[in-house]
């Protein structure tokens, strides 16, 4: 196995008696919204969190940490029925994914069909849920 590292150029210092994280061209480096440098969504939160789950189960499964969607299900003491539900929504085009995110699309689970999830059918996709 190899690993990656990433190299931030970025300072703290000291201003006005607070820590602050400096760039390498000395301006103040600003978080996000939620003040953790992650831009907050304006989703629908149960469905983004339900993406984000989806996509976290997806890597687990390509990384080879569990072996089925089975093993995956009985780990995270979930349905395995909902796990499959949940894995669909990886699937899905990135513009629909992309409105997911930003509260201009909402999906429900069960009206994906697994023939519209191949790459071709993206503009099935789009007819049925967008």
């Amino acid at each position: 196995m190899s690993s990656v590292t990433v190299v931030v150029p970025m300072t703290i210092r000291r201003r006005g008696g607070r820590k602050q994280i400096v760039g390498p061209d000395g301006s103040p480096v600003r978080a996000g919204q939620d003040g953790l440098g992650v831009e907050a969504t304006s989703g629908d939160p149960a469905l983004v969190k339900a993406l984000a789950r989806a996509f976290r189960w997806r890597r687990m499964l390509e990384e080879g940490r569990y072996a089925s969607m089975r093993d995956l299900a009985v780990a995270e003491g979930a349905d395995r029925s909902y796990v499959a539900r949940l894995l669909r929504l990886t699937l899905l085009a990135p513009d629909l994914l992309e409105g997911i995110l930003d509260g201009r699309q909402t999906v429900d689970a069960n009206s994906i069909r697994p023939g519209m999830l191949i790459d071709d059918a993206w503009a099935e996709q789009r007819r049925a849920l967008g």
